[in-house]
């Protein structure tokens, strides 16, 4: 079988999402189109302020994610959405993991059967 010389490689993978704390700010702002504030993604995501606001922080200076402030009766809030491009990217990135996850399940499925069928 032939592959490519860097058939590992996964471009697709994005480093502004591959971290847990920004994969996981990402899924939930996916998951809730309308948007969230501030205390509902730290409780949604377990993190803290400072962690939180770093990575919205960058993924906002990539413009993945947006940051609108509100104002109304009480004091103001800031809501949080994934923007249009950062959900095509988002999910593009899903779909690059997607293939790792293929490629390494049928590859250790072929390395086994290689073992057993050589023992």
């Amino acid at each position: 079988m032939s592959e490519s010389p860097a058939a590992f490689s996964y471009p697709g993978l994005e480093r502004i999402f591959h971290e847990r704390g920004r994969l996981a700010i990402c899924t939930c702002l996916i998951a809730h189109s309308g948007g969230l504030s501030f205390t509902e993604l730290q409780n949604a995501c377990d993190l803290t302020d400072g962690n939180l606001n770093r990575h919205l922080h960058a993924l906002a200076e990539v413009g993945v994610v947006k940051m609108e402030k509100q104002r109304g009766q009480g004091r103001p809030s800031t809501l949080y959405r994934i923007t249009k491009r950062g959900r095509q990217r988002f999910l593009a990135y899903v779909d690059e993991l997607e293939s790792v996850v293929r490629d390494v399940q049928e590859r250790s499925r072929g390395a086994a059967s290689g073992r057993l069928a050589t023992t």
